[in-house]
Protein backbone atom coordinates (compact mmCIF):
# COMPACT_ATOMS: atom_id res chain seq x y z
CA UNK A 1 0.00 0.00 0.00
CA UNK A 2 2.71 2.43 0.40
CA UNK A 3 4.02 2.06 -3.06
CA UNK A 4 0.62 3.42 -4.08
CA UNK A 5 0.53 6.15 -1.99
CA UNK A 6 4.03 6.98 -2.79
CA UNK A 7 2.58 7.08 -6.67
CA UNK A 8 -0.02 9.93 -5.98
CA UNK A 9 2.93 11.96 -4.55
CA UNK A 10 4.38 11.38 -8.13
CA UNK A 11 1.32 12.54 -9.69
CA UNK A 12 0.83 15.46 -8.28
CA UNK A 13 -2.17 14.34 -6.93
CA UNK A 14 -3.01 15.27 -2.73
CA UNK A 15 -1.55 12.37 0.06
CA UNK A 16 -3.20 11.65 3.50
CA UNK A 17 -0.39 12.45 6.07
CA UNK A 18 -1.01 9.72 7.75
CA UNK A 19 0.70 7.48 5.39
CA UNK A 20 4.59 6.92 4.76
CA UNK A 21 5.79 8.47 1.14
CA UNK A 22 8.34 6.48 -0.81
CA UNK A 23 8.47 8.36 -3.77
CA UNK A 24 10.74 5.85 -5.76
CA UNK A 25 9.31 3.17 -5.76
CA UNK A 26 5.84 4.11 -7.88
CA UNK A 27 7.79 5.62 -10.39
CA UNK A 28 6.39 2.48 -12.88
CA UNK A 29 2.75 2.66 -11.94
CA UNK A 30 2.92 6.74 -12.34
CA UNK A 31 4.83 6.26 -15.53
CA UNK A 32 1.95 3.03 -16.86
CA UNK A 33 -0.61 5.69 -15.80
CA UNK A 34 0.29 8.69 -18.31
CA UNK A 35 0.86 6.11 -21.00
CA UNK A 36 -3.01 5.67 -21.80
CA UNK A 37 -3.65 6.91 -25.08
CA UNK A 38 -7.60 7.75 -26.17
CA UNK A 39 -6.28 7.10 -29.36
CA UNK A 40 -5.61 3.20 -28.69
CA UNK A 41 -9.25 2.91 -27.51
CA UNK A 42 -10.24 4.73 -30.43
CA UNK A 43 -8.88 2.27 -32.52
CA UNK A 44 -9.55 -1.08 -30.58
CA UNK A 45 -13.56 0.42 -31.11
CA UNK A 46 -13.01 0.56 -34.87
CA UNK A 47 -12.05 -2.79 -35.63
CA UNK A 48 -14.56 -4.57 -33.07
CA UNK A 49 -17.19 -2.13 -34.54
CA UNK A 50 -16.29 -1.84 -38.29
CA UNK A 51 -18.90 -3.84 -40.71
CA UNK A 52 -17.01 -6.57 -41.35
CA UNK A 53 -17.76 -7.85 -37.69
CA UNK A 54 -21.17 -7.88 -38.86
CA UNK A 55 -22.48 -6.95 -34.86
CA UNK A 56 -20.22 -10.17 -33.49
CA UNK A 57 -22.99 -12.50 -32.73
CA UNK A 58 -21.57 -15.73 -31.15
CA UNK A 59 -21.24 -18.53 -33.81
CA UNK A 60 -20.63 -16.38 -36.80
CA UNK A 61 -17.33 -15.23 -38.40
CA UNK A 62 -17.36 -11.85 -37.43
CA UNK A 63 -17.21 -12.85 -33.79
CA UNK A 64 -15.01 -15.11 -34.24
CA UNK A 65 -12.72 -12.41 -35.73
CA UNK A 66 -13.42 -10.11 -32.98
CA UNK A 67 -11.66 -13.23 -31.16
CA UNK A 68 -8.85 -13.41 -33.49
CA UNK A 69 -8.50 -9.71 -32.68
CA UNK A 70 -8.19 -9.59 -29.03
CA UNK A 71 -6.24 -13.27 -28.58
CA UNK A 72 -3.50 -10.85 -30.87
CA UNK A 73 -3.41 -8.04 -29.10
CA UNK A 74 -2.71 -9.94 -25.99
CA UNK A 75 -0.10 -12.07 -27.61
CA UNK A 76 1.51 -8.53 -28.57
CA UNK A 77 1.21 -7.29 -25.30
CA UNK A 78 3.19 -10.35 -23.87
CA UNK A 79 -0.15 -11.49 -21.90
CA UNK A 80 0.38 -15.04 -21.08
CA UNK A 81 -2.73 -17.54 -22.47
CA UNK A 82 -4.38 -18.44 -19.67
CA UNK A 83 -7.42 -20.61 -21.49
CA UNK A 84 -7.91 -24.22 -21.88
CA UNK A 85 -5.20 -26.48 -23.07
CA UNK A 86 -2.04 -23.59 -22.75
CA UNK A 87 -4.09 -21.53 -25.54
CA UNK A 88 -6.00 -17.57 -24.77
CA UNK A 89 -9.72 -19.62 -25.66
CA UNK A 90 -12.29 -21.01 -23.27
CA UNK A 91 -14.91 -23.27 -24.91
CA UNK A 92 -18.26 -21.85 -24.30
CA UNK A 93 -20.97 -24.72 -26.26
CA UNK A 94 -24.46 -22.54 -26.81
CA UNK A 95 -27.65 -24.09 -27.53
CA UNK A 96 -30.54 -22.41 -29.08
CA UNK A 97 -33.73 -23.35 -27.97
CA UNK A 98 -36.95 -22.32 -30.47
CA UNK A 99 -40.69 -23.39 -29.41
CA UNK A 100 -42.24 -25.67 -31.84
CA UNK A 101 -45.44 -25.15 -33.65
CA UNK A 102 -48.57 -25.70 -31.48
CA UNK A 103 -47.67 -25.11 -28.34
CA UNK A 104 -50.08 -24.42 -25.89
CA UNK A 105 -51.45 -23.00 -22.48
CA UNK A 106 -55.17 -23.06 -21.15
CA UNK A 107 -57.07 -22.34 -17.97
CA UNK A 108 -59.20 -25.56 -16.55
CA UNK A 109 -61.82 -24.57 -14.64
CA UNK A 110 -63.49 -26.09 -11.63
CA UNK A 111 -66.03 -27.54 -14.07
CA UNK A 112 -63.12 -29.04 -16.09
CA UNK A 113 -63.70 -26.66 -18.88
CA UNK A 114 -60.28 -25.51 -20.42
CA UNK A 115 -60.36 -21.76 -21.49
CA UNK A 116 -57.53 -21.58 -24.11
CA UNK A 117 -55.61 -18.56 -24.73
CA UNK A 118 -54.33 -17.21 -27.24
CA UNK A 119 -51.03 -17.94 -28.44
CA UNK A 120 -48.57 -14.37 -28.62
CA UNK A 121 -51.18 -12.30 -27.66
CA UNK A 122 -52.33 -13.86 -24.34
CA UNK A 123 -49.00 -15.69 -23.45
CA UNK A 124 -45.66 -16.97 -24.77
CA UNK A 125 -43.83 -19.97 -23.71
CA UNK A 126 -40.14 -20.58 -23.47
CA UNK A 127 -38.60 -23.01 -25.23
CA UNK A 128 -36.97 -25.49 -22.51
CA UNK A 129 -33.20 -26.27 -23.35
CA UNK A 130 -33.22 -29.08 -21.00
CA UNK A 131 -36.76 -31.48 -22.02
CA UNK A 132 -37.91 -31.22 -25.43
CA UNK A 133 -41.68 -32.13 -25.08
CA UNK A 134 -43.17 -30.92 -22.05
CA UNK A 135 -46.99 -31.60 -20.74
CA UNK A 136 -48.00 -29.76 -17.64
CA UNK A 137 -50.99 -29.95 -16.01
CA UNK A 138 -50.96 -28.59 -12.19
CA UNK A 139 -53.38 -26.18 -9.95
CA UNK A 140 -52.01 -22.42 -9.17
CA UNK A 141 -50.94 -20.35 -6.64
CA UNK A 142 -49.94 -16.52 -6.92
CA UNK A 143 -46.78 -15.69 -5.04
CA UNK A 144 -46.87 -11.84 -5.32
CA UNK A 145 -43.31 -11.06 -6.35
CA UNK A 146 -42.08 -14.38 -5.79
CA UNK A 147 -39.98 -13.35 -3.23
CA UNK A 148 -38.67 -15.27 -0.16
CA UNK A 149 -36.24 -13.16 2.11
CA UNK A 150 -37.49 -13.87 5.62
CA UNK A 151 -34.59 -12.09 7.04
CA UNK A 152 -35.38 -8.58 5.01
CA UNK A 153 -39.00 -9.63 6.68
CA UNK A 154 -40.80 -10.51 3.98
CA UNK A 155 -41.67 -13.65 2.15
CA UNK A 156 -44.62 -13.90 -0.01
CA UNK A 157 -44.36 -17.85 0.55
CA UNK A 158 -45.99 -17.42 3.22
CA UNK A 159 -48.99 -19.27 4.44
CA UNK A 160 -49.21 -20.41 0.80
CA UNK A 161 -48.39 -24.32 -0.56
CA UNK A 162 -46.36 -24.41 -4.10
CA UNK A 163 -45.59 -28.23 -3.94
CA UNK A 164 -46.59 -29.28 -7.37
CA UNK A 165 -48.12 -26.47 -8.70
CA UNK A 166 -47.62 -23.17 -11.08
CA UNK A 167 -46.41 -20.60 -9.16
CA UNK A 168 -48.05 -17.31 -10.56
CA UNK A 169 -45.67 -13.76 -9.89
CA UNK A 170 -45.36 -10.17 -10.98
CA UNK A 171 -41.62 -9.12 -11.58
CA UNK A 172 -40.82 -6.15 -8.88
CA UNK A 173 -39.56 -5.47 -5.38
CA UNK A 174 -40.97 -3.98 -2.12
CA UNK A 175 -39.77 -0.21 -2.09
CA UNK A 176 -38.11 -0.81 0.86
CA UNK A 177 -35.44 -3.32 -0.68
CA UNK A 178 -32.06 -1.73 -1.30
CA UNK A 179 -31.94 -0.98 -5.16
CA UNK A 180 -29.48 -4.07 -5.57
CA UNK A 181 -31.47 -6.72 -3.23
CA UNK A 182 -34.08 -5.73 -5.13
CA UNK A 183 -32.50 -6.42 -8.62
CA UNK A 184 -31.35 -9.65 -7.65
CA UNK A 185 -34.68 -10.76 -5.96
CA UNK A 186 -36.73 -10.04 -9.47
CA UNK A 187 -34.08 -11.65 -11.61
CA UNK A 188 -35.62 -14.53 -13.62
CA UNK A 189 -33.32 -17.49 -12.41
CA UNK A 190 -33.80 -16.04 -8.64
CA UNK A 191 -37.35 -16.60 -9.35
CA UNK A 192 -37.51 -20.07 -10.39
CA UNK A 193 -34.45 -20.87 -7.62
CA UNK A 194 -36.73 -19.64 -4.88
CA UNK A 195 -39.93 -21.38 -6.57
CA UNK A 196 -38.28 -24.83 -6.33
CA UNK A 197 -37.19 -24.77 -3.01
CA UNK A 198 -40.71 -24.39 -1.97
CA UNK A 199 -41.40 -27.37 -4.67
CA UNK A 200 -42.99 -25.50 -7.65
CA UNK A 201 -43.18 -27.33 -11.12
CA UNK A 202 -44.07 -24.36 -13.06
CA UNK A 203 -43.49 -20.22 -13.62
CA UNK A 204 -45.79 -18.29 -14.82
CA UNK A 205 -45.04 -14.42 -15.00
CA UNK A 206 -47.41 -11.59 -14.95
CA UNK A 207 -46.47 -8.65 -17.36
CA UNK A 208 -47.02 -4.96 -16.21
CA UNK A 209 -48.18 -4.37 -20.05
CA UNK A 210 -50.97 -5.61 -22.11
CA UNK A 211 -48.70 -6.34 -25.06
CA UNK A 212 -46.10 -9.24 -25.02
CA UNK A 213 -42.63 -9.21 -26.54
CA UNK A 214 -41.98 -11.46 -29.37
CA UNK A 215 -40.49 -15.12 -28.91
CA UNK A 216 -37.61 -13.41 -31.65
CA UNK A 217 -34.66 -15.88 -32.19
CA UNK A 218 -35.19 -18.26 -29.22
CA UNK A 219 -33.38 -18.41 -25.92
CA UNK A 220 -29.58 -19.45 -25.20
CA UNK A 221 -27.81 -21.29 -22.50
CA UNK A 222 -24.52 -23.28 -22.08
CA UNK A 223 -24.11 -26.48 -22.10
CA UNK A 224 -21.32 -28.13 -19.63
CA UNK A 225 -18.56 -30.58 -20.44
CA UNK A 226 -20.86 -33.46 -19.57
CA UNK A 227 -23.83 -32.19 -22.05
CA UNK A 228 -26.14 -30.99 -19.66
CA UNK A 229 -27.03 -27.54 -19.09
CA UNK A 230 -24.50 -25.56 -17.06
CA UNK A 231 -25.97 -22.36 -17.55
CA UNK A 232 -29.48 -21.33 -18.23
CA UNK A 233 -31.43 -18.04 -17.75
CA UNK A 234 -34.86 -18.79 -18.52
CA UNK A 235 -34.60 -22.90 -16.79
CA UNK A 236 -32.56 -22.34 -14.17
CA UNK A 237 -33.39 -25.95 -12.62
CA UNK A 238 -35.00 -29.64 -14.17
CA UNK A 239 -37.05 -28.42 -11.79
CA UNK A 240 -39.15 -26.33 -13.25
CA UNK A 241 -40.87 -27.67 -16.73
CA UNK A 242 -43.22 -24.63 -18.15
CA UNK A 243 -41.37 -20.36 -17.75
CA UNK A 244 -44.54 -18.41 -19.46
CA UNK A 245 -45.45 -15.14 -19.42
CA UNK A 246 -49.31 -13.72 -19.82
CA UNK A 247 -50.22 -10.38 -20.18
CA UNK A 248 -51.84 -8.08 -17.53
CA UNK A 249 -55.37 -8.86 -18.41
CA UNK A 250 -54.87 -12.38 -18.24
CA UNK A 251 -53.46 -11.73 -14.47
CA UNK A 252 -55.75 -9.50 -13.77
CA UNK A 253 -58.86 -12.03 -14.26
CA UNK A 254 -56.87 -14.84 -12.40
CA UNK A 255 -56.65 -12.55 -9.04
CA UNK A 256 -59.91 -11.55 -9.84
CA UNK A 257 -61.71 -15.25 -9.86
CA UNK A 258 -59.46 -15.68 -6.46
CA UNK A 259 -61.44 -12.36 -5.25
CA UNK A 260 -58.33 -10.11 -5.32
CA UNK A 261 -58.17 -6.94 -7.48
CA UNK A 262 -54.94 -6.23 -9.43
CA UNK A 263 -53.96 -2.55 -8.51
CA UNK A 264 -54.55 -3.26 -4.55
CA UNK A 265 -52.60 -6.18 -4.87
CA UNK A 266 -49.84 -4.41 -6.54
CA UNK A 267 -49.95 -1.71 -3.86
CA UNK A 268 -49.89 -4.03 -0.95
CA UNK A 269 -46.83 -5.72 -1.99
CA UNK A 270 -44.81 -2.25 -3.01
CA UNK A 271 -45.36 -1.39 0.52
CA UNK A 272 -44.22 -4.85 2.05
CA UNK A 273 -47.36 -6.67 2.11
CA UNK A 274 -47.57 -10.15 0.97
CA UNK A 275 -50.99 -10.92 -0.80
CA UNK A 276 -50.44 -14.59 -1.96
CA UNK A 277 -53.43 -16.57 -2.58
CA UNK A 278 -54.36 -19.61 -4.56
CA UNK A 279 -55.84 -19.63 -7.44
CA UNK A 280 -58.93 -21.13 -8.98
CA UNK A 281 -58.13 -22.22 -12.26
CA UNK A 282 -55.21 -24.56 -12.73
CA UNK A 283 -53.31 -24.32 -15.64
CA UNK A 284 -52.22 -26.67 -18.37
CA UNK A 285 -49.65 -26.42 -21.23
CA UNK A 286 -48.56 -28.24 -24.04
CA UNK A 287 -45.56 -27.53 -26.36
CA UNK A 288 -42.01 -28.87 -27.88
CA UNK A 289 -38.79 -27.15 -27.99
CA UNK A 290 -35.97 -27.33 -30.95
CA UNK A 291 -32.21 -27.46 -30.44
CA UNK A 292 -28.97 -25.91 -32.29
CA UNK A 293 -26.10 -26.55 -30.97
CA UNK A 294 -22.92 -24.53 -31.52
CA UNK A 295 -19.52 -23.53 -29.82
CA UNK A 296 -18.33 -20.02 -28.69
CA UNK A 297 -14.99 -18.55 -26.72
CA UNK A 298 -14.44 -16.54 -23.85
CA UNK A 299 -10.46 -15.05 -24.57
CA UNK A 300 -8.34 -15.28 -21.18
CA UNK A 301 -5.30 -14.13 -20.61
CA UNK A 302 -3.07 -13.75 -17.64
CA UNK A 303 -0.31 -11.60 -15.95
CA UNK A 304 1.13 -13.31 -13.52
CA UNK A 305 1.45 -11.89 -10.00
CA UNK A 306 4.95 -11.77 -7.97
CA UNK A 307 4.25 -12.68 -4.28
CA UNK A 308 5.33 -16.24 -3.82
CA UNK A 309 1.64 -16.94 -2.13
CA UNK A 310 -0.83 -14.42 -3.44
CA UNK A 311 0.14 -15.25 -7.43
CA UNK A 312 -2.39 -18.08 -6.94
CA UNK A 313 -4.94 -15.63 -6.15
CA UNK A 314 -6.49 -13.90 -9.29
CA UNK A 315 -8.50 -10.53 -9.50
CA UNK A 316 -10.25 -10.29 -13.44
CA UNK A 317 -11.01 -7.53 -15.19
CA UNK A 318 -13.73 -8.52 -17.57
CA UNK A 319 -15.80 -7.36 -20.93
CA UNK A 320 -17.87 -8.78 -22.78
CA UNK A 321 -16.84 -9.29 -26.49
CA UNK A 322 -19.98 -9.91 -28.63
CA UNK A 323 -23.31 -8.14 -29.16
CA UNK A 324 -26.50 -8.23 -31.50
CA UNK A 325 -25.40 -9.22 -34.88
CA UNK A 326 -27.09 -8.62 -38.17
CA UNK A 327 -31.30 -8.07 -37.54
CA UNK A 328 -34.25 -6.03 -38.17
CA UNK A 329 -33.31 -2.86 -40.40
CA UNK A 330 -33.38 0.68 -38.88
CA UNK A 331 -33.51 3.28 -41.30
CA UNK A 332 -32.12 1.59 -43.64
CA UNK A 333 -29.04 -0.48 -41.31
CA UNK A 334 -29.59 -3.91 -40.43
CA UNK A 335 -25.99 -4.60 -38.61
CA UNK A 336 -25.68 -4.00 -34.71
CA UNK A 337 -22.37 -2.65 -34.56
CA UNK A 338 -22.11 -2.72 -30.84
CA UNK A 339 -19.74 0.07 -30.50
CA UNK A 340 -20.72 1.73 -27.52
CA UNK A 341 -22.09 -1.98 -26.49
CA UNK A 342 -19.61 -3.33 -25.63
CA UNK A 343 -16.24 -2.33 -28.37
CA UNK A 344 -15.73 0.52 -25.51
CA UNK A 345 -15.48 -2.31 -22.98
CA UNK A 346 -13.28 -4.48 -24.54
CA UNK A 347 -10.69 -1.69 -26.14
CA UNK A 348 -10.68 -0.55 -22.03
CA UNK A 349 -9.96 -4.13 -20.85
CA UNK A 350 -7.45 -4.48 -23.18
CA UNK A 351 -5.61 -0.71 -22.71
CA UNK A 352 -5.44 -2.49 -18.70
CA UNK A 353 -4.08 -5.24 -19.79
CA UNK A 354 -1.22 -3.28 -21.44
CA UNK A 355 -0.82 -1.57 -18.56
CA UNK A 356 -0.08 -4.57 -16.38
CA UNK A 357 1.84 -6.26 -19.37
CA UNK A 358 4.14 -3.21 -18.91
CA UNK A 359 4.75 -2.12 -15.80
CA UNK A 360 7.69 -3.32 -14.29
CA UNK A 361 6.41 -4.06 -10.61
CA UNK A 362 3.56 -6.48 -10.97
CA UNK A 363 1.05 -6.26 -8.11
CA UNK A 364 1.22 -9.36 -5.80
CA UNK A 365 -1.60 -11.06 -6.71
CA UNK A 366 -1.94 -12.71 -10.55
CA UNK A 367 -4.32 -10.71 -13.30
CA UNK A 368 -6.77 -11.72 -15.31
CA UNK A 369 -8.37 -10.39 -18.47
CA UNK A 370 -11.24 -11.89 -19.22
CA UNK A 371 -13.69 -10.96 -22.82
CA UNK A 372 -16.70 -13.13 -22.56
CA UNK A 373 -18.98 -14.16 -24.95
CA UNK A 374 -22.98 -14.39 -24.53
CA UNK A 375 -23.70 -11.63 -22.21
CA UNK A 376 -26.78 -10.36 -24.81
CA UNK A 377 -28.06 -13.97 -24.52
CA UNK A 378 -28.09 -13.45 -20.66
CA UNK A 379 -24.99 -13.46 -19.06
CA UNK A 380 -23.62 -16.78 -20.67
CA UNK A 381 -20.10 -16.77 -21.42
CA UNK A 382 -18.97 -14.93 -17.93
CA UNK A 383 -21.61 -17.30 -16.07
CA UNK A 384 -19.97 -20.01 -17.67
CA UNK A 385 -16.96 -18.71 -15.95
CA UNK A 386 -17.47 -17.62 -13.16
CA UNK A 387 -18.76 -21.49 -12.88
CA UNK A 388 -16.34 -23.36 -14.76
CA UNK A 389 -12.71 -20.99 -14.50
CA UNK A 390 -9.75 -22.07 -16.76
CA UNK A 391 -7.53 -21.19 -13.15
CA UNK A 392 -8.92 -23.28 -9.55
CA UNK A 393 -11.98 -22.88 -8.26
CA UNK A 394 -12.12 -20.48 -5.47
CA UNK A 395 -8.60 -18.39 -6.62
CA UNK A 396 -10.64 -15.79 -7.90
CA UNK A 397 -10.83 -12.78 -5.33
CA UNK A 398 -12.77 -10.09 -7.29
CA UNK A 399 -14.22 -8.77 -10.45
CA UNK A 400 -13.63 -5.44 -12.02
CA UNK A 401 -16.27 -5.61 -15.05
CA UNK A 402 -16.30 -2.74 -17.60
CA UNK A 403 -19.69 -2.76 -19.54
CA UNK A 404 -20.72 0.14 -21.90
CA UNK A 405 -18.91 3.19 -20.14
CA UNK A 406 -21.08 5.41 -22.40
CA UNK A 407 -18.47 7.62 -23.66
CA UNK A 408 -20.42 10.08 -24.61
CA UNK A 409 -19.42 13.01 -21.95
CA UNK A 410 -16.74 13.72 -19.92
CA UNK A 411 -16.11 11.40 -16.62
CA UNK A 412 -16.41 13.88 -14.06
CA UNK A 413 -18.08 10.71 -11.12
CA UNK A 414 -18.73 7.81 -10.94
CA UNK A 415 -20.83 4.90 -10.02
CA UNK A 416 -19.38 1.67 -8.56
CA UNK A 417 -22.40 -1.02 -8.92
CA UNK A 418 -21.76 -3.74 -6.29
CA UNK A 419 -19.16 -2.27 -4.68
CA UNK A 420 -20.87 -1.14 -1.24
CA UNK A 421 -21.63 -4.85 -0.67
CA UNK A 422 -18.16 -5.75 0.22
CA UNK A 423 -14.53 -4.35 0.80
CA UNK A 424 -14.22 -3.17 -2.70
CA UNK A 425 -15.89 0.04 -1.48
CA UNK A 426 -12.12 0.52 -0.02
CA UNK A 427 -10.36 0.50 -3.18
CA UNK A 428 -12.59 2.05 -5.30
CA UNK A 429 -12.44 4.99 -2.45
CA UNK A 430 -9.24 5.49 -2.62
CA UNK A 431 -8.75 5.45 -6.28
CA UNK A 432 -11.56 7.64 -7.10
CA UNK A 433 -10.56 10.04 -4.56
CA UNK A 434 -6.92 9.92 -6.17
CA UNK A 435 -7.99 10.35 -9.50
CA UNK A 436 -10.32 13.30 -8.46
CA UNK A 437 -13.51 11.23 -9.76
CA UNK A 438 -16.08 11.90 -6.67
CA UNK A 439 -18.59 8.21 -6.37
CA UNK A 440 -22.17 8.88 -6.13
CA UNK A 441 -24.99 6.43 -5.50
CA UNK A 442 -26.85 5.06 -8.96
CA UNK A 443 -28.69 7.85 -10.22
CA UNK A 444 -31.32 4.74 -12.19
CA UNK A 445 -31.42 1.77 -9.79
CA UNK A 446 -35.00 1.41 -11.82
CA UNK A 447 -32.79 0.42 -14.56
CA UNK A 448 -31.29 -2.56 -12.79
CA UNK A 449 -27.90 -2.34 -14.00
CA UNK A 450 -26.59 -4.61 -10.82
CA UNK A 451 -27.78 -7.84 -12.59
CA UNK A 452 -27.24 -6.75 -16.25
CA UNK A 453 -23.90 -7.10 -16.70
CA UNK A 454 -21.50 -9.92 -16.21
CA UNK A 455 -20.21 -8.93 -12.83
CA UNK A 456 -23.73 -10.24 -11.50
CA UNK A 457 -22.23 -13.59 -12.93
CA UNK A 458 -19.44 -13.68 -10.16
CA UNK A 459 -21.74 -12.44 -7.46
CA UNK A 460 -24.06 -15.51 -7.87
CA UNK A 461 -21.20 -17.45 -7.23
CA UNK A 462 -19.70 -15.36 -4.26
CA UNK A 463 -17.45 -13.60 -5.57
CA UNK A 464 -17.28 -9.85 -4.66
CA UNK A 465 -17.38 -7.92 -8.05
CA UNK A 466 -18.36 -4.22 -9.55
CA UNK A 467 -18.97 -2.14 -12.44
CA UNK A 468 -17.86 1.21 -12.64
CA UNK A 469 -20.36 3.51 -14.32
CA UNK A 470 -20.81 7.32 -15.57
CA UNK A 471 -22.43 9.58 -12.47
CA UNK A 472 -24.25 12.34 -12.69
CA UNK A 473 -21.95 15.30 -12.44
CA UNK A 474 -21.97 17.89 -15.56
CA UNK A 475 -19.93 21.16 -16.43
CA UNK A 476 -22.96 23.07 -16.26
CA UNK A 477 -23.99 22.27 -13.12
CA UNK A 478 -27.02 20.66 -13.30
CA UNK A 479 -25.74 17.16 -12.45
CA UNK A 480 -28.34 15.35 -14.62
CA UNK A 481 -25.65 13.90 -16.87
CA UNK A 482 -28.72 10.63 -16.99
CA UNK A 483 -30.95 12.84 -18.86
CA UNK A 484 -28.62 12.88 -21.29
CA UNK A 485 -27.49 9.57 -21.27
CA UNK A 486 -31.38 7.84 -21.70
CA UNK A 487 -31.53 10.68 -24.74
CA UNK A 488 -28.86 8.67 -26.11
CA UNK A 489 -29.92 5.62 -25.18
CA UNK A 490 -33.52 5.87 -26.84
CA UNK A 491 -31.63 6.54 -30.15
CA UNK A 492 -28.41 3.95 -30.05
CA UNK A 493 -28.96 1.56 -27.65
CA UNK A 494 -29.66 -1.73 -29.10
CA UNK A 495 -29.55 0.05 -32.25
CA UNK A 496 -27.61 -0.65 -35.71
CA UNK A 497 -26.70 3.28 -34.73
CA UNK A 498 -24.82 2.23 -32.33
CA UNK A 499 -21.48 2.90 -34.92
CA UNK A 500 -18.36 4.43 -35.64
CA UNK A 501 -20.14 7.43 -36.62
CA UNK A 502 -21.50 8.02 -33.28
CA UNK A 503 -20.34 10.72 -30.67
CA UNK A 504 -17.29 9.57 -28.37
CA UNK A 505 -15.67 11.31 -25.44
CA UNK A 506 -11.94 9.33 -25.62
CA UNK A 507 -10.39 11.28 -22.61
CA UNK A 508 -14.00 10.30 -20.98
CA UNK A 509 -12.54 6.61 -22.08
CA UNK A 510 -8.99 7.14 -20.39
CA UNK A 511 -10.05 8.20 -17.44
CA UNK A 512 -12.13 5.17 -17.09
CA UNK A 513 -9.49 2.74 -18.16
CA UNK A 514 -7.41 4.77 -15.18
CA UNK A 515 -10.41 4.14 -13.18
CA UNK A 516 -10.43 0.18 -13.16
CA UNK A 517 -6.76 -0.14 -13.41
CA UNK A 518 -6.21 1.67 -10.35
CA UNK A 519 -9.13 -0.17 -8.23
CA UNK A 520 -7.80 -3.71 -9.39
CA UNK A 521 -4.14 -2.61 -8.95
CA UNK A 522 -5.26 -1.88 -5.40
CA UNK A 523 -6.89 -5.14 -4.59
CA UNK A 524 -4.06 -6.76 -6.57
CA UNK A 525 -1.44 -5.66 -3.77
CA UNK A 526 -3.83 -5.55 -0.63
CA UNK A 527 -2.16 -8.07 1.66
CA UNK A 528 -6.03 -9.80 2.08
CA UNK A 529 -8.74 -10.33 -0.19
CA UNK A 530 -11.83 -8.84 -0.41
CA UNK A 531 -14.42 -9.62 2.04
CA UNK A 532 -18.02 -9.21 2.38
CA UNK A 533 -19.54 -6.69 4.61
CA UNK A 534 -20.38 -8.18 7.61
CA UNK A 535 -24.43 -9.56 7.46
CA UNK A 536 -24.46 -8.26 3.42
CA UNK A 537 -27.55 -9.74 1.67
CA UNK A 538 -25.50 -11.17 -1.08
CA UNK A 539 -22.04 -12.11 1.07
CA UNK A 540 -24.94 -14.80 3.28
CA UNK A 541 -25.99 -16.00 0.56
CA UNK A 542 -22.31 -16.60 -0.61
CA UNK A 543 -21.10 -18.63 2.42
CA UNK A 544 -21.78 -22.46 2.15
Amino acid sequence: MKRFFAFLLLAGLAVPAAFSQTPTLEKPVARALRTVKPKALKAHVQYLADDRLRGRMPGTEGYQLAVDYVTGQLREMGVEPAGENGTYLQKVRLRNARLAEGATLALARPDGQPAPLAAGRDYVIFPNPRQAEVTLDAPAVFAGFGISAPALGYDDYAGIDARGKWVVVLRGAPEKFPSTVAAHSQNLATLQETAVRHGAVGLLIGSAADSLPRPGAGIHSVLGPDGSLAVASYYASDAIRCVALVRRSVLTGLLREAGQDLPKVIAALKAGRPASVALVPSLRAEYRSAYRDFDSYNVVGRVTGTDPQLKSEYLVHSAHLDHLGVGTPVNGDSIYNGAHDNATGVASVLEIARLYARLEGKPRRSVLFVLVTGEEMGLLGSGYFARYPTVPAGSIVANVNTDMPTLIAPLRSAVALGAAHSSLQNQVAEAGRYLGIPLEADPEPEQNRFIRSDQYSFVAQGIPALHIKYGNQTADGKNNLNVQVQAWRTRYYHQPQDGLDGAFDWNAGRKYVQLNFLIGYLVAQAPGRPTWNPGDFFGERARP
